[in-house]
């Protein structure tokens, strides 16, 4: 299994990048740089990648909705060329409350617009003259929305890679099935291995059936919280104040795929107080109300020996990258855990 994890978007990012050596010499594989309304996640993938040597660089994740797919594909080629290779794209949707609150589109059609984007940045990365007429995108534009002077083109530079990795960001069936199709590699949130077979299974299945033979074995990525040792079991607790934001409050009443998601995970009593609780400015009583047994079945928290079995039945289920989020009172305490999960998940 590999080993990555992620870089925070809030703050804290100079600190990280700067630390990023040591992951990499403890055999960190991947590193991800998240983007959501915070600074973008480009221009740190570009500081990234002159600052390290090994590691791969992913994106974690680009929204659709904020760039052009042709963008897209020429932001993904030009941070595999400055890495030399190294560059992985995460693409995803988000969520209406980003993408309309924040970039000020309309959220519409994310399966089509998410199939669309990777045939085009496939075809850009191939040096295709760009000729594409989607139902979401026409390129050239046709010219009787436009100037009519647009004309096929195609990638002056020549990239590194003709098949960047792209890994898609879903939990929802329809798009989980999409990823198992088309992409690389697939990032569920909140990945609970027992229970993923029964939330993920059939629509892994039904994508992987019309998956191409040419795409290699799908990446699935995990991500988890992770403390070892014999007294850390109280770490679990610091993961309610993330799970309560997007169980509660990432999106409204009826329009929330996380609280669908703690839903189909056997939480459905839990998630509506949790999404009651947050909405209604109750954040802390939100955060309580997080089951531990979710805590517990998300995280890599706890002995060595009940990480090593947590990360037995995520390879169990099918996981093959762990993303984990060291926690640690040092640097030094955070590179050791990258250390020990390393050698674990050997």
């Amino acid at each position: 299994m590999r080993i990555g994890m992620a870089l925070n978007y809030a703050g804290g990012f100079a600190e990280t990048a700067a630390e990023l050596a040591d992951f990499e010499r403890a055999g960190l594989d991947i590193v991800f740089v998240p983007e959501a309304y915070s600074y973008d996640a480009v221009s740190q993938l570009g500081y990234l990648a002159a600052k390290t040597e090994r590691v791969q660089l992913a994106s974690g994740i680009l929204q659709l909705y904020s760039r052009t797919p042709t963008l897209t594909a020429m932001t993904a080629a030009g941070l595999d060329y400055v890495s030399a290779g190294r560059f992985n794209l995460g693409i995803g949707v988000s969520g209406p409350q980003v993408i309309e609150g924040w970039h000020g589109v309309p959220y519409d059609a994310p399966l089509g617009r998410t199939r669309e984007t990777i045939e085009i940045c496939r075809a850009v990365w191939r040096r295709d003259r760009l000729v594409y007429p989607g139902k979401h995108y026409q390129i050239p534009l046709p010219p009787d929305r436009g100037t009519g002077l647009g004309k096929p083109l195609k990638l002056i530079n020549h990239p590194v890679r003709e098949r960047i990795p792209i890994i898609l960001a879903a939990v929802g069936p329809k798009n989980t099935e999409l990823a198992a199709e088309l992409a690389e590699g697939w990032e569920p949130i909140f990945y609970f291995p027992e229970k993923a077979a029964t939330v993920w299974g059939d629509s892994l299945a039904a994508g992987l059936a019309r998956r191409d033979p040419s795409l290699p074995p799908l990446d699935v990525i995990a991500q988890a919280p992770l403390a070892i040792g014999d007294d850390v079991g109280d770490l679990l607790d610091l993961g309610r104040p993330m799970l309560a934001l997007y169980i509660g409050g990432m999106g409204a009443r009826g329009q929330n795929f996380y609280t669908k998601l703690a839903a189909r995970y056997g939480y459905p009593d839990e998630a509506a107080a949790i999404q009651e609780a947050y909405l209604a400015g109750r954040k802390d009583e939100a955060a309580a109300l997080v089951p531990r047994s979710l805590l517990e079945g998300v995280s890599l928290i706890g002995t060595r020996a009940q990480v090593t079995e947590r990360v037995a039945a995520l390879r169990e289920s099918g996981v093959t990258t762990l993303n984990v989020a060291p926690i640690a009172a040092t640097h030094a305490g955070r590179v050791s855990l990258i250390e020990q999960i390393r050698d674990i998940a050997a």
